[in-house]
């Protein structure tokens, strides 16, 4: 008989407490007509998963964490349309079902893209929720054109160029044709030329004195993947007409947004699970997913993957954990090799 496990926790606990994360064994799921039942070989974290986890206060129920997930789908829904059994899949899951960090785990197929053979898991898992986060803040809410060159001319500043967002986001960027600079520490300035081919910017030091001298001014687009308040003020002074101001990232205090109007810029947010909540053209994510594992396949597109650990289970959950709750890593923390029996 087939059983499943995982990687679970009860109630929030710092990531240095071992009960933080617990290897459980958890009910087997069962898929629904739109589901595919997959066996997962490969997750990667995210800041969000920390977010949700902070808000457990009870210690009465098992939560599953994680939404990226690549895998081997093992059985289908009756409604489900393009997937069969043995299909390698990878995608990023709904935030209101059991998460990736278990050997068994269903998804909406919508949800899901076709995996090409050629990106191995360890690139794979690290794409699909900050991919499909970029490539909807870019595209579909800061409005610029998702095509190859389609953007020449047009310039994009990203605050927190280094993170796993900013690292697919500059790429992107640059693939559509836009010129892009990108904030960093100094650390991760020699990631961001190498890993996106943005200009970087210290943002340690004047932001707006360093991206005159690359004349980079007006701006069309601000991406802000960081908190938006110490940023905002700024953002509307070098924003050009029309332009737009999209971030990732729920403000805790009001923005101050007057300076938007007269230039009658705009303020996007963007919130990869928006779809899937409520159940608005989700399959809208399952084709990003497939257009950009194609970029990738052809190497237009790079590895975002800057720790891989191994296998899948409680201790490499926490110590990726710590590694994303550290806030000074770049790229994403991918976790490969399915779970041990």
């Amino acid at each position: 008989m087939t059983t499943n496990s995982g990687v679970a926790f009860y109630k929030y606990l710092p990531v240095s407490d071992p009960d933080s994360f617990q290897d459980l064994s958890l009910p087997m799921p069962t898929p629904g007509p739109k589901d595919l039942l997959v066996q997962v070989q490969a997750v990667s974290l995210n800041p969000v998963d920390s977010k949700f986890r902070q808000g457990v206060t009870s210690g009465t129920t098992v939560h599953v964490s994680g939404y990226d997930a690549v895998g081997t789908v093992t059985a289908c829904g009756s409604e489900v349309t393009g997937f069969t059994p043995g299909d390698r899949v990878a995608y990023s899951g709904s935030s209101q079902r059991p998460g990736s960090e278990q050997r068994y785990q269903c998804v909406d197929y919508r949800l899901a893209a076709q995996a090409p053979a050629s990106i191995s898991d360890r690139d794979l898992a690290a794409l699909p929720l900050v991919t499909i986060t970029a490539w909807e803040l870019l595209f579909d809410k800061m409005g610029f054109t998702p095509r190859a060159g389609a953007n020449q001319g047009k310039k994009l500043l990203i605050i927190n160029g280094a993170g796993g967002v900013g690292s697919i986001l500059g790429q992107l960027a640059k693939w559509a044709g836009l010129t892009v600079s990108a904030t960093a520490g100094p650390q991760h300035q020699q990631w961001i030329t190498d890993v996106t081919g943005a200009q970087s910017v210290d943002y340690h030091a004047d932001i707006e004195q360093q991206l005159a001298a690359q004349e980079m001014t007006p701006l069309d687009g601000i991406a802000i993947l960081y908190a938006p308040e110490p940023y905002m003020a700024l953002a509307g002074k070098l924003i050009a007409p029309f332009g737009h101001i999209g971030t990732i990232v729920l403000p805790q205090q009001p923005l101050d947004v007057a300076i938007l109007k007269n230039k009658a810029a705009s303020l996007d947010f963007e919130y990869m699970f928006a779809r899937s909540d409520n159940d608005v053209a989700p399959e809208r994510q399952g084709q990003i997913l497939a257009q950009v594992f194609a970029l990738f396949a052809a190497g237009k597109l790079h590895s975002i993957t800057s720790k891989e650990l191994s296998p899948i289970n409680a201790d490499s959950v926490r110590a990726g954990t710590a590694l994303v709750e550290s806030g000074h890593g770049s790229g994403k923390v991918v976790i490969t090799g399915g779970f041990e029996d």
